[in-house]
């Protein structure tokens, strides 16, 4: 484990007032989303989980996205390097950057608040 904060399952549904069980529904069709498991299989979330769990939930709830939409649009927004499953940092961005998640969670609301203005 690294030194990150992990958040269990039910922290996770409280701060995104969502039921475990839809965080659950959207592991299965979400493949980025892949939370960490103990040995006993509970569920452990990063910070950078917890970004792309706020973006899920707002293209689902607040753009009323389908599933299929919502994954169209965070592959446009987060592409996948070839092979991987895991969400691509923005340029100049390293796996070990101490502030890694903060500055994903940054870009995340940038491009949310980007898409808005483009919107009016």
């Amino acid at each position: 484990m690294t030194d990150e904060q992990l958040y269990k399952i039910g922290e996770v549904a409280r701060l995104l007032d969502v039921n475990s069980s839809v965080l659950r529904y959207w592991e299965t069709e979400f493949p980025r989303l892949t939370p960490v498991r103990t040995e006993g299989g509970q569920r452990l979330y990063t910070p950078a989980h917890l970004v792309l769990l706020k973006e899920i939930k707002r293209l689902l709830y607040d753009e009323k996205r389908t599933i299929q939409g919502a994954r169209q649009a965070l592959e446009a927004q987060f592409p996948a390097q070839p092979g991987s499953t895991e969400l691509t940092s923005p340029p100049g961005l390293h796996q070990t950057d101490p502030h890694r998640d903060l500055l994903l969670e940054i870009t995340a609301e940038l491009r949310a608040i980007r898409r808005l203005l483009e919107d009016e």
